[in-house]
């Protein structure tokens, strides 16, 4: 795997500078408390010209090609990695989110101190077109979001300069809103969005949560009733704005309205009482609930779905986070994300090398010696000790990485030379000589 060697003179002048602007409260830094705590970080390495180092325009091209590269999963999820600072490193995650969910994401790390890392959450519009919604610093460990617009969301982990250690991030989604019918009455949903409704006539516009007569229904969020009133098809109902929101709730088929016009509420008041007024009055008693925008109806589920899911736990082995290993099997999968129906992105032969990055649930995040990255079974790799022992036929090179091309050569391998082969990519052996030198030869021809 190619290595970016640090300098003496770049360790000190980063940890110097670095040092000092993060205890900066006043001068230049003042400039950049708007931005994001990751940017204004890249902010500080261009200002004191390190972004003309190999170090730090590596650390400043990272934050952009981990984004574009960023690996598929579904939430719940939870990995553990390991960050080595000679490797420029950096994690993201790409994931499917609904408006109204409310996202949590917690990170910890090993050590505590002088191992710092950012977190952000980008919307991702397309390929090319990503926006920052959220953002935290190694201080702020945890991340809530509310979800704006229904699409795909990346996360990206990026560790400062000069930092190694271990990280867990999970990430879980629960409701951006409390559940609007008391629990007193034990309420179940049994009727949702898009349900068809008048013989196919119409859609249904919301969600039906079925709970006997008179049980509460409660406000969801805090805000202000802004309609009392009645109508053909939902009864007795009742509508409210939750404070600093862009939509309306809506209540129907109310038995009771216990709320007046402009009246301020709080999470759990009694908006009114559950009943089957207006087009439910053969229906067994429900709440209709709903949420309308400037643009209609929009689907209330996400903002109330109790259901949440706790990621699994890991079961693959730690110790081999930032090891070197290989495959021990045959057409060794490796896949787009961690699951067995996910796409595979290619197939591995017995005994190719391979880097972990992370683990999660009894997977492995790996990344290829040519930089592809993916997800693979923990019971498919061993760690990359000494495969067998062999003795170089010719003088040749030993490289930085299994390409003859762009390789940089780390020494060169006399003609009998001994040598312990640890595993193989494409046309290439990674090997150790006797000088303890590691690197990739080219196969030799029999």
């Amino acid at each position: 795997m190619k290595k970016l060697r640090l300098s003496v003179k770049h360790i000190l002048v980063v940890s110097f500078f670095v040092a000092l602007s993060s205890c900066s409260e006043k001068g230049p830094m003042a400039l950049f408390k708007k931005m994001s705590p990751h940017d204004a970080y890249a902010q500080r390495l261009k200002d004191a010209g390190l972004d003309r180092s190999a170090m730090g325009n590596a650390w400043l091209q990272k934050s952009e090609t981990s984004v574009t590269n960023a690996l598929n999963i579904d939430v719940p999820y939870k990995e553990t990695g390991y960050f080595s600072a000679e490797k420029i490193p950096a994690a993201a995650l790409r994931f499917n989110a609904q408006r109204g969910q409310k996202l949590h994401i917690s990170l910890s790390k090993k050590p505590t101190q002088n191992f710092a890392i950012y977190m952000d959450l980008l919307e991702e519009r397309n390929s090319s077109d990503r926006k920052l919604v959220a953002s935290a610093d190694t201080i702020g460990l945890l991340l809530d979001y509310e979800i704006k617009t229904t699409g795909k969301y990346i996360l990206r982990l990026h560790p400062e300069l000069l930092s190694s250690g271990e990280y867990t991030v999970s990430i879980t989604s629960g409701p951006s809103l409390s559940f609007p019918v008391s629990a007193m009455g034990k309420p179940s949903i049994g009727s949702f969005w898009g349900d068809g409704r008048d013989n196919g006539g119409r859609k249904h516009e919301g969600i039906d949560i079925f709970a006997p007569k008179l049980t509460p229904a409660v406000a969801a969020a805090e805000g202000t009733v802004t309609n009392v009133t009645e109508n053909k098809l939902g009864g007795l109902v009742v509508f409210m704005h939750p404070n600093n929101r862009d939509y309306s709730l809506y209540y129907a088929h109310l038995d009771k309205q216990l709320v007046q016009n402009g009246q301020n509420v709080r999470i759990g008041d009694t908006i009114g009482l559950v009943g089957n007024t207006g087009n439910a009055r053969t229906t067994p008693s429900h709440l209709h609930f709903g949420i309308y925008t400037n643009g209609g109806a929009i689907n209330p589920l996400p903002f109330v779905d109790r259901a949440v899911k706790n990621p699994k736990p890991i079961s693959a082995k730690l110790n081999l986070l930032d090891a070197t290993a290989r495959t021990i099997n045959t057409n060794t999968r490796l896949y787009v994300q961690p699951d067995e129906k996910a796409m595979v992105r290619t197939t591995l032969p017995i005994s190719t090398v391979i880097q972990i990055e992370a683990a999660t649930d009894d997977w492995y995040k790996v990344s290829l010696p040519d930089g592809t990255q993916g997800y693979i079974y923990s019971k498919n790799v061993i760690p990359a000790n000494t495969l067998r022992k062999a003795n170089v036929k010719t003088t040749q090179p030993l490289l930085d990485l299994p390409d003859t091309l762009n390789g940089a050569r780390i020494t060169t391998l006399a003609s009998g030379q001994a040598i312990n082969i640890k595993g193989s990519f494409k046309n290439y052996f990674l090997i150790t000589d006797k000088n303890d030198n590691t690197g990739w030869m080219e196969a030799e021809r029999k």
